[in-house]
């Protein structure tokens, strides 16, 4: 049996690892702040299906190492281990979160889900030791500029660059241009009408 993700055949293993996920927020938001209050009630699909579409929007990419910083509660670093898993990828995705009570509800995650190809590293992003990265992925997590200048280390000419963004993507896209030399794609987010996700390569300092 399968299901659907924007048009994507998933397994009904991956959907209900994905609706577990979901049950794990869900149980552990009211003593760690995970996701908003606010949107508790449809943590699927303001979250979950959020995060999902960054996962597809990498389709026609093999990456071998996936590294998503700032993860917080995993979103979408949880969701795309859980898809990569799914579809059989060869996906190593490493979630970088300095909260320390945030990566032990990683772990916790990574380990009820059964996601052997995932980590976390409980340290600052400009301490932590991340090898050079097929993918980096964020959501909501800093503007374009400072997100470029956290994954410099750990990013080159071959990274690709995937970060959800709000209205103002175009002015911070314009504001990066005069420190950084990319080319993009500006993918129209389907859970939010003024939202995109970045889909940067060809990453260089001016």
């Amino acid at each position: 049996m399968s299901d659907e993700l924007f048009g994507q055949n998933v397994s009904r293993e991956t959907y209900d690892k994905l609706r577990a996920y979901e049950a794990l927020i869900q149980k552990w938001n009211p003593s760690i702040n995970l996701v908003a209050k606010s949107t508790l009630s449809d943590i699927w699909n303001r979250h979950i299906i959020d995060s999902a579409q960054v996962y597809f929007a990498a389709f026609g990419e093999k990456p071998s190492i996936w590294t998503d910083i700032g993860s917080g509660g995993g979103l979408p670093g949880i969701v795309i281990a859980t898809l990569a898993q799914g579809a059989d990828q060869q996906t190593n995705v490493t979630m970088v979160e300095s909260d320390k009570r945030k990566s032990v509800f990683l772990r916790t995650a990574i380990r009820e889900l059964g996601l052997s190809s995932a980590k976390v590293i409980n340290e600052r992003i400009e301490s932590a030791q991340i090898p050079i990265s097929d993918i980096v992925s964020a959501r909501a997590l800093a503007p374009l500029t400072d997100l470029f200048t956290l994954s410099w280390e750990f990013s080159d000419q071959n990274t690709t660059f995937l970060f959800q963004k709000g209205e103002n993507w175009a002015s911070e896209i314009e504001m990066a241009q005069n420190h950084w030399s990319f080319d993009y794609d500006a993918i129209k987010s389907e859970t939010d009408s003024n939202a995109v996700i970045l889909k940067i390569r060809g990453f260089s300092r001016v």
